[in-house]
């Protein structure tokens, strides 16, 4: 069988952003207890870090590998005019192999799939943990996992404002701009990082930013929060209090132990104990165990992205073909 090879353009016209919530929904509650997810090596280079995210599942006999690199500078495409600032940081691609004998049967620019896969999985996410009346979803990044959080969010929830808080008022201004005419319906506003921690109902970090982009005790109750930048154990979006106040649920506890940042610094602080962890996202999907208990509950999914995402994307990408 050739070889497929796909485009980020070829992505973004394949992927649906509704199929693929629910394509993870059924994945982290079904198929998440019969795959195989090695802990993913991360090889530092100098100017970035070099990561291979693999999955096997036992059940669908699937298995496909990630590699990303993750700089410490941007490199910008220079011939792409609609790259907002910052996203030449990452830059990946996935293998869709064939489980036999590992030779490729899909290669895919990635960059749009791990963006679009790691909003979707918020989304699901927030489909169980957030109240069912919130209005305001806030947003801290300006970059490509923002835009494809403002994507898939309003799925799951119907909101009527969103407010946009990025590194400069410049960057945001910007984002607010250029996303205002792919948000029917929704009213978009730059917003600093206090406006944007106290008014939100949803609030999502979509950023690099290695130290806490808000204080914990600006939120209000009742607040979820999807984190989602930060992997690197010394690195965090969120602050103690933040974490401190919120029922945590993680997309695995394999990462909840070795990279949140998040977790692990209130963990060594002393602020939180080993059980502050309530569920992983399997265990809340499939009912096992409770999410939101109360309405003025806080809330947190905290992820740093699982190999069976990409793996239920590129599949999707392939039963997509023409």
């Amino acid at each position: 069988m050739p070889i497929e090879f796909l485009s980020e353009a070829d992505v973004r016209e394949r992927l649906d952003p509704g199929q693929l919530i629910d394509a993870l929904e059924a994945a982290f509650r079904d198929r998440y207890p019969n795959v195989i997810i090695p802990e993913r090596p991360n090889a530092p280079l100098g100017y970035g870090s070099f990561l291979a995210m693999s999955c096997y599942d036992r059940g669908r006999h699937a298995l496909g590998i990630k590699l990303i690199m993750v700089r410490d500078e941007p490199v910008r495409d220079q011939t792409n005019r609609d790259a907002l600032p910052g996203e030449g940081r990452v830059h990946a691609s996935y293998l869709l192999l064939d489980p036999d004998t590992a030779a490729p049967r899909l290669i895919v620019a990635a960059n749009h799939l791990t963006s679009l896969r790691t909003a979707a999985t918020s989304a699901v996410a927030t489909e169980f943990l957030a109240r069912p009346d919130v209005s305001t979803l806030g947003i801290f990044g300006t970059g490509r996992l923002a835009r494809a959080h403002l994507v898939a969010l309003p799925l799951v929830r119907k909101f009527a404002r969103v407010l946009v808080c990025g590194r400069t008022q410049g960057r945001s201004q910007e984002f607010v701009q250029r996303m205002a005419g792919e948000t029917a319906g929704l009213t978009l506003a730059v917003a600093d990082a206090r406006t944007c921690a106290a008014e939100s109902d949803v609030l999502c970090t979509c950023t690099t930013s290695p130290s806490p982009l808000f204080d914990g005790h600006d939120l209000r109750p009742g607040t979820h929060l999807n984190l989602v930048g930060a992997y690197q154990p010394h690195t965090r979006e969120a602050d103690t209090e933040t974490i401190r106040r919120s029922r945590v649920i993680v997309d695995t506890y394999t990462g909840a132990k070795t990279e949140m940042g998040a977790l692990l610094i209130p963990l060594q602080e002393g602020a939180i104990n080993d059980g502050h962890v309530a569920a992983d996202l399997h265990e809340l999907v499939s009912g096992k165990k409770q999410g939101r208990r109360t309405r003025e509950e806080m809330t947190a999914f905290n992820s740093v992205g699982c190999a069976l995402e990409d793996l239920v994307a590129a599949e999707l990408l392939l039963a997509a073909r023409p």
